[in-house]
């Protein structure tokens, strides 16, 4: 699979849809920033359930033609203004440098309209609270893309499960998430600590929506957060590894690891595995890959309870987030995701991002 769409984790578009939450032409958006590959599966999950990607800007043409190529209805606009102005145009999909998207999320909600913003959606937590007050005042979200999860079957399968209480009331969530470096396709910017916030805020964002919500958690403590470039001494501001252990305010107990150093013989781009641990049960996710079957298939769960161990193939399942946002920006309401639980899986990301820092900081 090395070159394949699921080689790379920049521009991995997961497989599978959405039933549809619209009528044609009911649900305009537009995508805006296409500094991350992110961006297409952004488009591609809100098309999936009923959305039309009408326009498209980015300033550089090139990445705005590459767009075009796999969604060839987006109309190129030349000025932000376009999209800004267009009463038509209901929410913008953004996946700008890291550290500019709350400049964008900002732009956009001022103009009257929602964001769907890639992961992270903040470096830092004065832009959080800023973004917390603008939400409030406009009435219009900031929807993170935790793809982790929400663009995941066998993590949106567990998920179900847990609330149906399958396994009880968790416990505990641990979470191994490596991603493939890719150093040679990486834009400048990935290396500058300033411009990406750091690898907990980055891809460990992800891990944090996930504690909260598989623990229906509204928030939590970090005990221990740690940071490092392990093996990358030539771009030195890169964090090629973290972890974080966190308690949530429901009482369980959550650890994750991220990394970039997924081996390039892995026909994948990481080998995600999360454990949750119920009173009445447990569950195994193997979202990408399980090379304990043939053909080493991705979406996997595995679930123990008091009669039987069970295997469920969650390639058939579809992806409820899409749909649940569109019909919320429709209708009202935060079938999707509550504004709250977003920010409050990026104010932890943020907090041990930050603690982690502070440590390395005093050891020097």
């Amino acid at each position: 699979m090395t070159g394949g769409k699921h080689f790379s984790g920049y521009d991995y578009v997961p497989d599978g849809g959405e039933e549809k939450a619209c009528e044609k032409g009911e649900f305009i958006f537009a995508a805006a920033g296409l500094d991350h590959g992110h961006i297409y599966a952004q488009t591609s999950g809100l098309e999936s359930a009923g959305g039309i990607c009408k326009f498209v800007w980015d300033p550089d043409p090139a990445k705005v033609a590459e767009f075009k190529k796999r969604f060839p209805e987006a109309n190129a606009v030349e000025n932000i203004s376009e999209i800004l102005d267009n009463p038509e145009v209901r929410l913008v999909a953004n996946a700008s440098i890291n550290a500019d998207r709350f400049s964008f999320e900002k732009m956009v909600l001022e103009s009257g309209k929602h964001c769907f913003v890639d992961k992270p959606p903040f470096t830092t937590l004065e832009q959080l609270a800023q973004a917390r007050k603008l939400s409030a005042s406009t009435g219009l979200k900031i929807m993170p893309y935790y793809a982790e999860r929400v663009h995941n079957q066998a993590a949106e399968c567990a998920n179900s499960l847990i609330k149906e209480g399958a396994i009880g009331r968790v416990l505990q969530v641990l979470i191994l998430a490596p991603h493939r470096l890719s150093k040679s396709a990486r834009p400048k910017w990935f290396f500058e600590r300033e411009r990406y916030g750091g690898i907990l805020c980055d891809i460990g964002s992800h891990q944090f929506e996930q504690f909260l919500e598989f623990s229906s958690a509204k928030g939590g403590s970090v005990n221990y957060a740690r940071v490092a470039n392990m093996n990358n001494p030539d771009t030195p501001e890169l964090q090629d590894f973290g972890e974080a252990s966190v308690t949530t305010d429901s009482g369980a107990s959550c650890y994750c690891r991220v990394d970039w150093f997924t081996p390039d013989g892995l026909p994948v781009w990481g080998d995600g595995r999360t454990f949750i641990l119920g009173t009445k049960g447990y569950i195994e996710i193997r979202k990408y890959i399980d090379y304990s079957l043939p053909g080493n298939p991705s979406q996997h769960l595995y679930i123990t309870d008091n009669q039987k161990t069970s295997r469920i193939d969650c390639r058939h399942m579809k992806f409820p987030f899409f749909g649940n946002l569109i019909r919320d920006i429709l209708c009202g309401g935060e079938r999707a995701m509550t504004q709250e639980h977003a920010f409050a899986a990026a104010e932890l990301s943020l907090k041990a991002q930050k603690l982690a820092e502070s440590k390395n900081r005093e050891e020097k």
